[in-house]
């Protein structure tokens, strides 16, 4: 009896698990898909997947678009992350400073967390001009080619163990300056730690310029940074130094709001 039990549980956490990983196929680049790419991409059957599929459109968190037949989130999830977005301090104390950073810089500028060893862009206010950087709200990016993943990764309590994570999932050379070793990563890293900023200069996108700094709470831990990004051809030498203070000062004010004190 306690055999088939386990078994039913076991099932149970599956489908869940299943039903996860589903919604975390839609992304901003991706927010639509028919169901045999979500199939393939989890290597899962389509009976399998068309199930839990019609029990999440059951529930609205999956939708079909009527005029292509593909699928796409549903209203449930926006809900979901209203109430997530509301109970975060920082969320709240962010947005203005954001909203001053990029006023005075021109440039699109961001609050980040890390998710394992990726960067998550959890706000954003963006640039008035024409020409910059693509970023939306949600979108992950490796965290050891930008500036806000290079800031969350110095200042980790397991640092080494996410470089060995890293360095597992092995390094892409998104571009010339991208690092590729996890020795230079290492060394980056003490770097960004004796500066207390981070710049990263065309590493994940050619023509991108960010730079970073570290936002703390109120006992002194540095749980998410504040970055700015543009073209290299308003983000560079005769640019950055300012930019940077301008920076880390956002920084400081974010942290003194969370209760940092130094």
């Amino acid at each position: 009896m306690e055999t088939v039990i386990n078994k039913k549980r076991d099932y149970t956490l599956s489908s869940v698990r299943n039903a996860l990983r589903i919604m975390h196929c839609f992304s901003m680049d991706e927010p639509e898909l028919k169901l045999t790419d979500i199939s393939k991409r989890l290597n899962l059957g389509k009976s399998t997947v068309s199930r839990m599929m019609a029990t999440l459109q059951q529930e609205g968190f999956i939708e079909k678009n009527p005029d292509n037949q593909r699928f796409r989130l549903g209203l449930s999830i926006l809900s979901l992350a209203s109430v997530c977005t509301s109970t975060y301090d920082i969320h709240q104390e962010a947005g203005p400073v954001l909203h001053e950073l990029t006023e005075r810089t021109q440039e699109t500028s961001h609050l980040a967390i890390l998710d394992q060893h990726e960067v998550i862009y959890l706000q954003k206010v963006e640039s008035k001009h024409q020409v910059r950087a693509f970023t939306h709200i949600g979108k992950r990016n490796p965290a050891y080619c930008t500036s806000s993943g290079k800031i969350l990764l110095a200042y980790h309590d397991h640092e080494e163990r996410l470089l060995q994570a890293v360095e597992g999932d092995g390094f892409v050379a998104h571009t010339k300056n991208t690092i590729t070793t996890v020795d230079e990563l290492r060394d980056e890293l003490r770097d960004v730690r004796a500066k207390g900023y981070a710049i990263s200069l065309e590493e994940l996108s050619e023509g991108v310029a960010t730079i970073a700094a570290p936002i703390r709470d109120y006992t002194g831990k540095v749980i998410a940074s504040v970055n700015l990004i543009g073209p290299v051809q308003r983000v560079n030498q005769y640019t950055i130094h300012t930019h940077t203070r301008r920076v880390v000062d956002a920084g400081k004010q974010i942290s003194r709001k969370l209760g940092f004190r130094q």
